[in-house]
């Protein structure tokens, strides 16, 4: 067999780059969180989850939380039902939340299903004896919008890390969906940015991944070139107040403001439809998203540079 020179090099200095990063994160664990857009298309699926058995192979230790809200929402418009959002969150009757559940329990069949196919084991950890616990959320006024009812919504109130961190010291990916269990057993539906970045304060994660259908944070939504390359929580603030941060982007910031202060030190918001996107965030100084950190300080003086 004649290997091609040009390529052999190309191989060799991708491992190379690769390595510091390998040692750096072997046995870490690491909180994916993708949008339940993503699982509409199988081909974008088996794209992201191939990056993350790649992930898991080299030691790293993975909880992928789903989201699946298109698939709810399309649901929901096949039985006739309206859909209600306020400030990017669902409200929940009882019909909606039993459409939420079948989905939620379809997403992760599907999820489990291909990381098979990718020898990568998984487990489903979306019940009502998973490790998210929650309460209903009271009605509550919300600017703008006047005292909303959300319904069958639940805010966390606990974590069950330890069941979590069993899963991944026997190897394994736990799957969690965008809900949370109420004491008397009821399903709550919790957004699911905030459940992953519950899970990722929970376990003292190194990092917490938002894939998302945009590139990341934007200064300006209408305009896909104004990427933030890196931000801390102040700067994250300051777009809140000046309005550039609307919709689902707002969830998001929350999210991300409770890892943060949870301890997590590093939240990533990437694009799952930029290919290998994931691989070039967590291998790369430069990145490929939006790299949030508490304080501008904390970032090193490499990712400060590359982002210029």
């Amino acid at each position: 067999m004649t290997i091609d020179t040009k390529d052999g090099d190309v191989v060799v200095a991708a491992l190379k780059h690769a390595a510091p990063y390998i040692r750096m994160y072997k046995r870490r664990t690491f909180i994916i969180k993708a949008g339940g857009e993503l699982f509409l298309d199988q081909v974008r699926t088996q794209a992201l989850l191939e990056q993350m058995a790649i992930l898991h192979q080299v030691g790293v230790r993975l909880v992928l939380v789903h989201g699946a809200g298109p698939q709810s929402t399309q649901r929901a418009r096949e039985q006739g039902l309206e859909t209600t959002m306020v400030q990017g969150r669902r409200v929940t009757d009882a019909a909606t939340l039993e459409i939420s559940a079948a989905v939620n329990a379809q997403v992760g069949q599907q999820i489990l299903a291909t990381c098979a196919g990718l020898d990568m084991e998984a487990v489903c950890m979306t019940d009502a004896d998973g490790p998210v616990h929650a309460s209903k959320r009271p009605p509550a006024h919300v600017d703008g919008e006047g005292v909303v009812d959300f319904g069958f919504v639940g805010d966390i109130t606990t974590i069950d890390a330890e069941r979590v961190q069993h899963a991944l010291d026997s190897g394994k990916v736990p799957v969690i969906g965008p809900s949370g269990a109420a004491a008397d057993g009821t399903m709550l539906n919790i957004n699911a940015d905030t459940v992953a970045a519950s899970l990722a304060a929970g376990l003292g994660a190194e990092k917490l991944i938002l894939a998302t259908g945009a590139p990341g944070i934007l200064e300006d939504i209408r305009d896909l070139s104004s990427l933030v390359s890196y931000i801390d929580l102040a700067g994250l603030n300051r777009m809140r107040e000046n309005g550039s941060l609307a919709n689902g982007m707002l969830p998001k910031a929350k999210a991300i403001e409770l890892a943060i202060e949870g301890g997590v030190p590093r939240v990533h918001v990437i694009s799952f439809a930029l290919p290998d996107s994931l691989l070039l965030e967590i291998f790369t100084n430069e990145g490929i998203g939006t790299l949030v950190v508490e304080s501008i300080e904390a970032l090193t003086a490499e990712e400060q540079s590359a982002a210029l």
